[in-house]
């Protein structure tokens, strides 16, 4: 298998697990907080990821460390707390097609950050694709009044330490696997992610229930899966492709997360499914080379 055909499949596997992340997500805040959710996805995958990777530890210098902080914090630390928090705020559905904002962002901090060049249809599509949100956001609004849509600038947020994490991964640790990056990452978080949980009471109230027991399990598999596996093909996606076609993913990813959203009965309407479109056609002509 070649090199392109590499970058599609891993694109179609992310989409895969990252669209089924979000439904994982709602299910497991029926017995869990958005805290104790965040914490234990950080923690159940950081134990995965250092049985496996722990020898690839060894492939990072010191000058890396600063690089593999940064992109900790702002790639999984800061947006699994606050993907928590949306997706208990607003549907999943909606949560996965602002995720689509993700490329948007890569493309605005390359340029104000990492020195990309700005192109008038980029600007264009950048409008267009505000436009598709803010239209999202009302129409949500009105069809759920019971949610809340000031917990969208959760993930417009999630989305912009996306956008850091995928163009210092390219710039700073293209020397680096994709399991040693993962690894150094959640090296750094694991005792910080335990921290945070013991102080949510979760050690001192856990009760084995029907209910929590099946909230883990549901977290168990985000982690391993959504968080653990996805992030190692993620990375070696970044190392292969352009950061912008590897943040593409969230192209995808609304697919596979409305298809589970309305199989657990959220509501959808057209006018929202249109203002999707309008999302991704912005993000296309952000990243269209011509």
């Amino acid at each position: 298998m070649n090199n392109q055909q590499k970058k599609w499949l891993y694109l179609i596997l992310l989409s895969l697990v990252w669209g089924s992340s979000f439904i994982l997500m709602k299910k497991a805040l029926i017995g869990l907080t958005p805290i104790q959710l965040g914490a234990l996805r950080i923690l159940i995958a950081g134990f995965f990821l250092l049985l496996i990777g722990f020898k690839s530890l060894k492939k990072i210098q010191k000058k890396h460390y600063k690089h593999i902080l940064s992109t900790a914090i702002l790639g999984t630390f800061l947006p699994v707390f606050l993907f928590a928090y949306a997706v208990k705020g607003i549907d999943s559905s909606i949560t996965s097609i602002l995720n689509s904002l993700t490329p948007f962002n890569t493309f605005i901090v390359g340029v104000l950050a990492f020195g990309f060049t700005f192109k008038r249809q980029q600007f264009i599509g950048i409008f267009i694709g505000l436009l598709g949100t803010l239209l999202l956001i009302l129409k949500g609004a009105d069809l759920n009044p019971n949610q809340n849509y000031w917990f969208a600038i959760l993930v417009v947020f999630a989305s912009i330490g996306y956008a850091f994490n995928v163009n210092i991964v390219k710039k700073h640790l293209s020397d680096l696997s994709a399991l040693s990056i993962v690894a150094g990452n959640f090296l750094l978080m694991v005792i910080p992610a335990a921290i945070v949980l013991s102080f949510t009471g979760f050690f001192e109230t856990f009760e084995a229930t029907e209910t929590k027991l099946t909230a883990i399990g549901y977290i168990t598999i985000l982690a391993v899966f959504g968080t653990g596996i996805a992030k190692i093909f993620y990375n070696k996606l970044v190392h292969m492709a352009s950061p912008v076609f590897a943040s593409s993913v969230t192209y995808l990813i609304p697919i596979v997360a409305i298809f589970w959203g309305v199989l657990d009965g959220e509501k959808i309407s057209i006018l929202q499914f249109f203002a999707g479109i309008i999302i991704l056609l912005g993000v296309y002509l952000v990243n269209k080379k011509k």
